[in-house]
């Protein structure tokens, strides 16, 4: 694989956010004091690449062919650049209203993390949290989100080391945010605690079936010239537990869906963006589908079907249609294609995806889309819920 260029889309957005919580480390900004507009335009037009290279370490590459071990692997990865935990969920409360809840911890290395435990580790975490409930419910002010950073070696934010996964089983925090299995030596199940401004969130997870390697056992290719990600996922996990906010608690029950994905390259400078699509089909199955979108046209398509058995079809260029069907104005200004129509023609297989809310925008230090969505089959093929993340279009002023 060539020198820094990419992953994608969805790795460029995280690493950006995560080298602004970087430069606000050193540079001593908190992250929640104001920053002027010539601040903010400084961080985000940042060379990347200059920004975090070290000439003393060389950052692990990707490469085909790796044996993924479990519950190893659900543990921070040292030596390589960037990586996530990003768990994105579909409920119902008790008058069957649907709900949508985001939680997303991330890290990236600036260097080698063997020798440093104190503010000096070039290790820099950042997590999202988000909160979509319905329309109509009085209590809650529609879409909430929240961002938060730390830095590495404190003990602040972290994940639990594979020898710690095996005597105690997993955590992934920052400050009181927390994601925790029930046991040693498994993933779920699992209890996730945290807020989002004045709401309370506590829910429980447990697995419904297995975990998925994206790609080729795992190594996801992102472009015809070899760039790639180990990338696993845990899209079959039954979730519940309740939201508290002032005088309210609401009881909500669904589908979660668990990426887990890392690598050590940058997105390439012909790449504009990312839409990706996790969606739970009503058969049971689970669908994947990513696009990097091309300034030179040449976008590169991939996915995967999972059948409820369990089986895993991978998808190329070849079997995936994706076409935008109109673009939504929010409030924000920003136009975003919110209408999709996706379709696997080899598989009689196609859908019109759409949210019943537009306004679940991330307007955190770098913006993204990211919301519940629903799929309606185009025939007599199976519906479906999930979520879906638009990246790369125009930056809100």
């Amino acid at each position: 694989m060539k020198g820094p260029t990419i992953l994608t889309p969805r790795i460029r957005l995280r690493f950006a956010t995560m080298l602004l919580a970087l430069l606000m480390a050193l540079t001593g900004t908190s992250p929640t004091r104001a920053r002027s507009s010539e601040q903010h335009e400084s961080i985000l037009h940042h060379n990347p690449s200059q920004a975090v290279r070290d000439d003393r370490f060389e950052f692990r590459r990707v490469e085909p062919g790796r044996s993924f071990q479990f519950p190893q692997d659900h543990a921070a990865h040292p030596g390589y650049r960037i990586e996530w935990w990003y768990l994105t969920a579909n409920l119902k409360d008790e008058q069957h209203r649907d709900w949508g809840l985001q939680w997303t911890l991330f890290r990236t290395s600036l260097g080698d993390e063997s020798a440093v435990l104190s503010w000096e580790s070039p290790v820099i975490w950042m997590a999202h949290a988000a909160l979509s409930p319905p329309l109509d419910v009085s209590a809650l002010p529609g879409h909430q989100f929240e961002q938060r950073f730390a830095r590495g070696g404190i003990g602040q934010a972290g994940v639990s080391s594979p020898a710690d996964i095996a005597a105690l089983g997993f955590e992934a925090w920052l400050d009181d945010w927390l994601f925790k299995s029930d046991q040693s030596m498994a993933l779920f199940p699992a209890s996730l605690h945290f807020t989002v401004g004045e709401t309370q969130l506590k829910f429980q997870l447990r697995a419904t079936g297995p975990i998925v390697l994206q790609g080729q056992s795992g190594y996801s290719r992102k472009s015809a010239d070899g760039q790639a990600s180990y990338y696993y996922s845990h899209p079959n996990l039954a979730i519940q537990g309740e939201v508290a906010v002032k005088n309210a608690v609401f009881e909500l029950e669904g589908l979660a869906w668990l990426d887990r994905e890392w690598s050590s390259a940058f997105l390439a400078p012909d790449q504009a963006g990312w839409d990706w699509f996790a969606l739970h089909l009503e058969d049971g199955r689970k669908l994947m589908v990513y696009r990097l979108r091309n300034t030179q046209g040449k976008d590169h398509l991939s996915g995967s079907l999972v059948e409820s058995t369990g089986e895993v079809q991978q998808l190329d260029d070849h079997d995936i249609q994706l076409t935008a069907l109109r673009t939504t104005t929010l409030s924000n200004g920003i136009a975003l294609p919110l209408h999709w129509r996706l379709e696997l023609p080899g598989k009689q297989l196609g859908w019109t995806v759409s949210t019943e809310n537009p306004e679940q925008f991330m307007e955190t230090a770098v913006p993204y889309w990211e919301g519940r969505v629903d799929a309606k089959p185009l025939s007599e093929g199976p519906g479906g819920i999930g979520y879906m993340e638009l990246t790369g279009y125009d930056a809100v002023d």
